[in-house]
């Protein structure tokens, strides 16, 4: 499910950003980008993340502000600058040139003068890295609950739709066999004199016939089917992988009915019910 989420935390000195996006994925695909100095987080960051979502392919983006800079405290290599105060006297001596060799020219030396960079605390910036990334995940969710409930609302559409094509098939089955015995009874007219049919074979072969035809245990599952659906639909926690299993379920049985039935009118409803169903695979398949 698609979806995007910021969160901001900070305190006097710096500002963590916390930006996240998902696109459709049929697992979870987690990225996460963030400085160096908060690689420390990574595996934290994804163990809540995980928490909360279990699908889709999530880009997480972390930023670090500064809001003033840090002075820091600068050392000086005293032995390194005696050193190179010595290079140079000596250089001049040797080669006759004037020394012109002063402090400003010293403090230009590398690694004379180093300015330490404060450490950061850590906890302190994981409890704002962490604040940020809940604020994000919290606000994410909310948009990808709103595509949710979209489809929802499609999915019941799909799911009527259905209904009412299995509805009509309910009502066609029983003439499949009726139709059956009709149009073997005017096969063999054609061949046979009436007399010299056996009417004991003939019955039998309309009960195979039956048998094979029979749908009303698939229809009885499909709409067992339908309604664990609805249910779903009406879950809080995470269904995804359930509507998954239960759509593949829904062409398994429907598949199943069109093989059976040898009607033009029930193919014609079964081709229907595959329509939707098609859809509603598609986007089961992106549900949390």
């Amino acid at each position: 499910m698609t979806g995007y989420g910021k969160g901001v935390a900070s305190d006097d000195k710096k500002t963590i950003t916390v930006e996240m996006k998902s696109v459709n994925h049929r697992y979870l695909d987690l990225s996460l980008k963030m400085p160096r100095t908060f690689l420390f987080l990574e595996d934290e960051f994804k163990k809540i993340i995980e928490k909360k979502l279990s699908r889709g392919h999530v880009d997480v983006y972390l930023t670090y502000e500064q809001k003033t800079a840090d002075e820091g405290n600068f050392t000086v290599d005293e032995e390194l600058a005696k050193n190179y105060v010595h290079a140079v006297n000596l250089l001049a001596m040797e080669t006759g040139v004037l020394n012109d060799f002063t402090v400003s020219s010293l403090v230009k030396v590398p690694d004379v003068i180093v300015r330490e960079t404060p450490v950061e605390d850590e906890d302190v910036l994981k409890n704002l890295a962490i604040y940020a990334l809940t604020q994000a995940l919290e606000n994410l969710t909310k948009m990808r609950e709103k595509e949710g409930e979209a489809l929802k609302r499609d999915f019941a559409v799909k799911l009527d739709t259905i209904e009412g094509s299995l509805a009509k098939i309910k009502v066609l089955a029983p003439t499949v066999v009726e139709e059956y015995r009709n149009a073997l009874n005017a096969r063999i007219a054609e061949v046979v004199e009436p007399s010299l049919v056996d009417r004991q074979r003939l019955a039998t072969e309309v009960a195979l016939y039956a048998d094979h035809c029979a749908i009303d245990e698939e229809i009885t599952r499909l709409s067992t089917h339908i309604a664990a659906m609805r249910r779903h639909l009406e879950a809080e926690e995470p269904v995804g992988r359930k509507m998954d299993f239960l759509v593949q379920e829904f062409l398994r049985e429907t598949n199943t009915i069109g093989s059976k039935a040898n009607n033009i009118q029930i193919t014609e409803q079964v081709l229907a019910i595959k329509n939707e169903i098609e859809k509603m695979r598609e986007q089961a398949q992106n549900v949390e």
